[in-house]
């Protein structure tokens, strides 16, 4: 039909592609919270997208991820007052009225605490609970167009998923706890640093500031100072759910700075993945035997374990997760976008017909399709970084179920 219409069909599908992504911000550009979670997690994964589905999605993605409203200054008071009492302002020597920054559920505000300490002190909007229940509402009755932007995923399992998160971001307090745990196990770590929490209210949280530069900022022209950031990150990743039971689930750039002396410091612990026995040990079989080059083993190992349907092949579990294993499969691996996207390609492609139904066919718990797509988002950090780093061996120190084996020539 097209051909007879005299159009030629990847121009006419990039002009739905673009037409799709003006739609896209008008839809969720009316909205705040959950909005901006999905564009976050859409940006994420911007890399995956062939480069002519990139284009048309950057600006609306970029938009979604920095857009709020702001509150003003009065009504940051009021909400300061109700949290910590009528004379807040004791706990604080100094306290700017201009927001440091914006989250999907608040504003970061730069203090000085009572004892000296500088502090980042996030506070929640008004009503933000009744606004991301209407926001939620809204995104599932148009996962469809989240689907033509990232058309191997199953948006209506992501946008459910950002739900759940999101929703349990709304106690920061719950954030509090997930963060002294983190505070805890990276006390004294050379690479790692997360802020102290100094004080926590269901809708403020006042913690350490951390000075720095995020990833999203962060620029370097030494090959080897970004390829040691990026292993401090991957090893903090990787060990996190043995050493605290947790993993952070919001693979923003913007949650992880360079501070000014070397280290990392992470922030933003409203999303985590509760993992009491660290990474479960049949997801770690899995990907090692995809790691091995032994896909049909994995393929195997999935269909027993009730994660793929019958009819599930091999090239299924190898385009979908297959990724995922690369890069520990030999003892350093290179991120690159370039190779992001030709993974990507696999499952995110709207010009090819190959893409369709697969995402469907794989019936992972939600708690490892979390898993799953923290770690792609990570990955697609550390693609823009352009890094190598050595995974394998952090994989066999920190991930229960992922052996020692013949390393991959």
């Amino acid at each position: 039909m097209r051909a007879a219409l005299g159009g030629d069909a990847e121009a006419i599908g990039r002009d739905v592609l673009e037409r799709n992504a003006h739609q896209l911000f008008a839809v969720l550009g009316e909205l705040r919270g959950g909005a901006m979670k999905l564009g976050q997690t859409l940006a994420v994964f911007e890399p995956m997208m062939p480069a002519e589905v990139a284009e048309p999605y950057h600006e609306a993605l970029t938009r979604l991820q920095t857009q709020s409203a702001g509150m003003p200054a009065e009504q940051v008071h009021r909400v300061l007052a109700r949290q910590l009492g009528a004379r807040w302002r004791d706990r604080f020597t100094t306290f700017d009225d201009e927001a440091h920054g914006a989250a999907s559920l608040g504003q970061v505000h730069g203090a000085t605490w009572h004892d000296g300490r500088e502090v980042a002190v996030k506070v929640q909007y008004p009503g933000a609970d009744t606004v991301l229940a209407a926001d939620l509402r809204t995104l599932r009755r148009f996962a469809g167009l989240v689907e033509v932007a990232l058309p191997g995923l199953d948006a209506r399992r992501l946008i459910a998923e950002i739900a759940d998160r999101t929703l349990e971001e709304l106690d920061y307090r719950t954030e509090a706890d997930h963060q002294r745990r983190f505070v805890a196990a990276t006390a004294g770590d050379p690479e790692v640093r997360v802020p102290a929490v100094v004080a926590s209210a269901p809708a403020v949280l006042v913690s350490e500031w951390l000075e720095g530069a995020p990833l999203s900022r962060w620029r370097s022209d030494d090959q080897d100072e970004r390829d040691r950031v990026a292993g401090a990150l991957v090893e903090w990743l990787f060990s996190s759910p043995a050493r605290v039971g947790l993993l952070h689930a919001d693979p923003h750039p913007g949650n992880v700075l360079v501070l000014d002396d070397g280290r990392l410091g992470v922030v933003d612990f409203g999303a985590v993945a509760r993992l009491p026995d660290g990474v479960p040990a049949i997801l770690s079989r899995i990907m090692r035997h995809l790691a091995d080059g032994d896909a049909g083993a994995g393929t195997d190992l999935a269909r027993e374990a009730g994660f793929v349907t019958a009819d599930t092949g091999t090239e299924d579990i190898v385009a979908w997760v297959g990724a995922l294993a690369e890069p520990v499969r030999h003892e350093t691996f290179h991120f690159t976008e370039a190779w992001m996207r030709r993974q990507g390609a696999r499952v995110v492609n709207p010009f090819s017909a190959a893409h369709a139904g697969t995402g469907r066919a794989l019936d992972l718990p939600p708690e490892y399709v979390q898993i799953l797509r923290v770690t792609g988002g990570w990955m697609n950090v550390l693609a823009q970084l352009d890094v190598t780093v050595a995974a394998r061996d952090m994989a066999r120190r920190w991930v229960p179920g992922f052996d020692p084996t013949p390393t991959v020539p």
